[in-house]
């Protein structure tokens, strides 16, 4: 079984290495190019042929929270903040999903609770001005619900979409 393991191991490892170090910038520019990374942002060239009708999209994921002092965000509060404060902002479409979460608060607490995910794709050459969008509403949701935080999670590359 150790030598399974070990040989298992062994060969992701040497894909990981292979797929790193053939990555190959696309000449198109990528969300990473607008957002400073911490990290190694891999690009990988795609074919001519998948990208015929396809533009280059961002894609950002925010998970909202739903534990506050004295009781919780119902489905419908939170279904009620959507109608009013996201759909305006995003009537080309969005994407919500219901999760169970969990975060560490300030006070050092771990916290499980339920949470909705909200996913946007919105054009590339769009960001900084749908970045603008995203962040009010953050802050509207924080405001309005009492939460310490709305994580925010952008592709490190742009993601191609046709429709």
């Amino acid at each position: 079984m150790r030598r399974f393991l070990r040989e298992t191991v062994g060969s992701l490892v040497v894909a990981m290495g292979l797929l790193v170090s053939t990555a190959v910038d696309s000449g198109r520019p990528t969300h990473a190019a607008l957002v400073p990374r911490h990290g190694v942002d891999v690009q990988r060239r795609i074919p001519k042929e998948a990208r015929t009708g396809a533009r280059p999209f961002v894609r950002t994921e925010l998970f909202f929270g739903t534990v506050r002092p004295g009781g919780t965000v119902t489905r419908e509060e939170f279904r009620t903040f959507v109608d009013r404060q996201v759909r305006p902002r995003f009537p080309d479409g969005l994407t919500l999903l219901e999760a169970d979460g969990q975060f560490q608060a300030e006070d050092n607490v771990i916290m499980e609770e339920r949470s909705f995910v909200l996913i946007l794709l919105y054009p590339y050459e769009n960001f900084e001005k749908t970045s603008e969008r995203i962040e009010r509403i953050r802050h509207l949701y924080k405001e309005r619900f009492n939460q310490e935080s709305v994580l925010r999670v952008d592709a490190s590359n742009t993601v191609w979409v046709s429709f």
